[in-house]
């Protein structure tokens, strides 16, 4: 199905700064490939694969820069020593043993670094590229210059891990709402235990103020709850005795009980959850390519450096070797690919956290790249531009009878039905008045209903109903807008009433600003051509096409594709209109938390039902790419320059650490911009 984009190879190889950066941030999980996190997970060094690997902020920010600081002093001292004081002691082993010290807390790391990467078959990491340029340096007794670049290298590192813990909080603060215990009731007493502990059907007293941990259905006769976590709706949701409540939603007003319907793992905030986590592991074609220019250029600039100090050798007559090796250490030093393999990962991240910050749950980061380059959307009507719930609009009745006794009597022959139109017609009439008692109901196909009501026939349904019956009528369904419900009682034609599905509150809003974006629109629904119709001219749509079945949906969406040649999205329920999507480059499902098949089929999902979450979507996608190509830009003419200058001669290692951590750090901090944009 196209709109999978799945890879097939498993998690690209990122450079290992990359996925140490992410286990320092609790956040190594969002680099994997789902088949391969555990495995990975395991092989990383004496850690259980359970844990979070935060063990590095546990600690908080004077944990993390310890050892940057103890350098950072021990340096500081050292070029006082040096330069100003100058004391006669500090010479040979003794200048040396304190450089030494002072490059061992950032240094020893990153060598540790190195021999693993070695051990699991990564040679040419930049942790390797980073050790032996410095070690280099310390060959040539450019001491200070050399703590000097793995101080700066690991102050990147730890305001990189920073970055990347604050974009997996963001996500983790929206959606991970799932309290660890649950107070469940055991006979007449209750007993609390963990929430992954309870099993379905065990019965959750919920006090007030306290967050649902599990998926169930109310057995109290009412609750009000808070659904700010799922839906972003901070108004209070009313729920009855037999209705579905959701895992973080919080109680409000008194204590009720939940039966749980559904296992921890399998609740819909924990499938949302794991769904924004794993997102990561579907990589945009623009991360694919950097980590695989990554894996051929570290290698190559290897080899170059080793050239440039070697060389030299057979073409320059006065050839100092510790020059040209100095030369050949700064280019290695340059050379690093940190900027990219960090910070294009994490704008991607960014993205989908931003994303997450606005109520669109996006599948992984090749989808936001399909998003910033879609130019038509393709949507269903019900339930993504109007509410899904109808309403009883107008009465037109004749005078044959009082018109709220006819009421009554249509509203007691549709409580046989589960149609929608049914629930709006029983909305519309209460439950005041005496009981309307209806015999021998039998509902005609496609039609409507037949039933007794005194002794005498009442129908309700369509006009191709009292066509059947030879019931005479004096007006065109046709010329009707909206849904239209006829009723006849004794033999008469008494009139009709119509019902409407609600336009959404943002759907004007939302076609605007995707015509802005310079984005087509165009609707396809399978309800009455004059309701779509009237709909479309309501909100602008350019196109928009009605009595569609799911078979001339796809018909109409292929011909679209052919016609553009661009990106399409569709945006619709994910399950009924599951062709479509499975055609469209990009799926968007509104009403995530409907059903669970919409979370697992679509490629992105609308939280909080609300249509003008699309062109937020689309906006993120481009902004995303922008930043991303931003910091491709910087980081390749940075480094391109710096590289020739420290070949030539004319850059020192402090050049080189601004071209590597410098560009690095400039790059992150672009890329996590996004998070604090507004969409």
């Amino acid at each position: 199905m196209e709109h999978q984009h799945e890879m097939k190879n498993g998690a690209c190889a990122i450079c290992g700064q990359t996925e140490k950066v992410y286990m320092n941030a609790g956040a190594g999980h969002l680099i994997k490939d789902t088949k391969t996190k555990k495995k990975k997970a395991e092989s990383h060094a004496g850690h259980d694969h359970d844990h979070d690997h935060s063990h590095e902020l546990e600690g908080g920010l004077v944990k993390l820069f310890t050892p940057a600081i103890i350098s950072l002093v021990l340096l500081l001292t050292a070029l006082a020593l040096d330069h100003w004081v100058k004391p006669d002691w500090f010479a040979g082993w003794v200048r040396f043993i304190w450089y030494v010290l002072a490059y061992v807390p950032v240094g020893l790391p990153v060598l540790k670094d190195a021999y693993t990467s070695i051990l699991r078959g990564n040679f040419f990491s930049e942790f390797f590229l980073m050790g032996i340029a410095t070690l280099g340096a310390f060959a040539i007794a450019e001491y200070p210059e050399a703590v000097a670049v793995m101080l700066f290298y690991a102050v990147g590192e730890n305001f990189q891990t920073l970055s990347v813990s604050r974009a997996k909080a963001n996500i983790k603060a929206l959606l991970d709402q799932r309290p660890d215990e649950a107070t469940i009731r055991v006979g007449a007493a209750t007993k609390v235990i963990k929430a992954e502990e309870v099993t379905i059907d065990d019965v959750i007293l919920l006090k007030p103020g306290e967050k649902l941990a599990l998926d169930g259905v109310l057995i109290s006769s009412s609750a009000s709850f808070n659904t700010a976590a799922l839906t972003g709706e901070s108004k209070p949701d009313t729920k009855k005795e037999g209705e579905a409540v959701l895992a973080g939603m919080i109680n409000l007003n008194t204590a009720s009980e939940v039966r749980v319907t559904a296992a921890y793992e399998d609740s819909k905030l924990s499938k949302i959850l794991k769904l924004v986590e794993d997102a990561t592991a579907q990589k945009a074609p623009t991360e694919l390519f950097i980590s695989k220019f990554a894996n051929i250029y570290t290698p190559i600039v290897v080899f170059l450096a080793i050239a440039i100090a070697l060389l030299p050798a057979l073409f320059v007559q006065d050839y100092e070797f510790r020059d040209w090796l100095y030369r050949g250490l700064i280019f290695l030093v340059i050379s690093c690919p940190c900027a990219l393999v960090i910070s294009i990962p994490l704008g991607y991240f960014g993205g989908i956290g931003a994303a997450s910050k606005n109520g669109v749950l996006v599948k992984g980061s090749n989808f936001l790249d399909v998003l910033a380059s879609v130019k038509h959307v393709v949507m269903d009507k019900t339930g993504t531009m109007t509410e899904g719930v109808f309403a009883v609009q107008e009465i037109h009745f004749k005078n044959h009878m009082d018109q709220a006794t006819l009421m009554r009597y249509v509203d007691a022959i549709e409580s046989y039905s589960t149609h929608p139109v049914a629930t709006a017609i029983h909305q519309y009439v209460g439950e005041e008045g005496e009981k309307v008692v209806v015999s021998g109901v039998e509902e005609v196909a496609g039609r409507g209903l037949r039933g007794l009501v005194e002794n005498k026939e009442l129908l309700v349904g369509n006009f191709k109903l009292l066509d059947k019956f030879d019931i005479s009528y004096d007006v065109d369904p046709n010329s009707i807008v909206y849904t239209t419900i006829a009723v006849a009682y004794d033999g008469l034609f008494q009139g009709y009433l119509t019902i409407a599905d609600k336009i959404k509150e943002d759907a004007a809003q939302t076609i605007k600003r995707l015509h802005d974006l310079g984005v087509q629109t165009t609707m396809l629904s399978g309800d009455k051509s004059t309701v779509v119709k009237y709909v479309a001219d309501q909100l602008e749509i350019d196109n928009a096409y009605g009595d569609l079945l799911p078979e001339d949906k796809v018909a109409y969406f292929k011909d679209i594709k052919v016609a553009d040649g661009a990106k399409v999205a569709f945006v619709g329920d994910g399950v009924n209109d599951a062709p479509v999507v499975a055609l469209s480059d990009v799926g968007i499902a509104m009403g995530g938390l409907g059903s669970d098949a919409t979370i697992e089929t679509a490629d992105v999902v609308i939280q909080d039902d609300k249509p003008s979450r699309i062109p937020v979507a689309i906006n993120i996608g481009k902004r995303t790419k922008q930043i991303v190509w931003q910091n491709i830009t910087m980081a390749f003419v940075v480094k391109a320059i710096v590289l020739v200058l420290g070949a030539g001669g004319l850059a020192t290692m402090w050049e080189a650490v601004f071209a590597d951590v410098g560009v690095a750090l400039l790059a992150i901090l672009n890329a996590v911009r996004i998070q604090r944009m507004k969409f």
